[in-house]
């Protein structure tokens, strides 16, 4: 198990489905005491509902969530080499997380997350599959960290 970083950064591609919810759920798991935010590639889509719904069922509130892109983290003054470590949950991210690498030095880690988008016919199919994305997330977070700090 390792030490937390003092700061994370969750991306993936529209900050609107995968880092936000490994950004409520870390938070929710571990305390404040790590600095956490998420970004996306591009910054194109608002919070997903089916993603809010998800951590709702395990008491992470996303719904006041608005999504970033890493460029407007930089125009808002985030300065990206601050961060400890960079988590990337989609191909994407990782390639722009490692882009900025040539800038900064930042330590970049890769999570094959799934992406829940498009998948499920039904409501509750496409419930199912978020689950499953959250639940990976979730994975990795004990696998990294060990259990949760912060039971509600």
């Amino acid at each position: 198990m390792e030490e937390l970083p003092q700061s994370i950064l969750f991306c993936c591609d529209h900050n609107s489905v995968r880092s936000p919810m490994a950004e409520g759920i870390m938070k929710k798991f571990y305390g404040t005491g790590t600095y956490v935010q998420s970004a996306g590639v591009k910054n194109d889509m608002e919070i997903d509902g089916f993603s809010i719904s998800v951590c709702q069922e395990i008491g992470v509130e996303l719904s006041r969530h608005r999504s970033r892109s890493f460029d407007e983290m930089e125009r808002w003054g985030d300065d990206l080499s601050s961060f400890d470590l960079v988590v990337a949950l989609s191909p994407a991210s990782q390639r722009r997380a490692l882009e900025l690498t040539r800038f900064f030095h930042l330590d970049v880690e890769y999570w094959p997350i799934m992406d829940p988008t498009g998948l499920g016919e039904t409501r509750d199919a496409k419930l199912d599959s978020y689950r499953q994305s959250r639940d990976q997330i979730i994975q990795h977070l004990i696998k990294r960290w060990g259990e949760p700090t912060e039971r509600s």
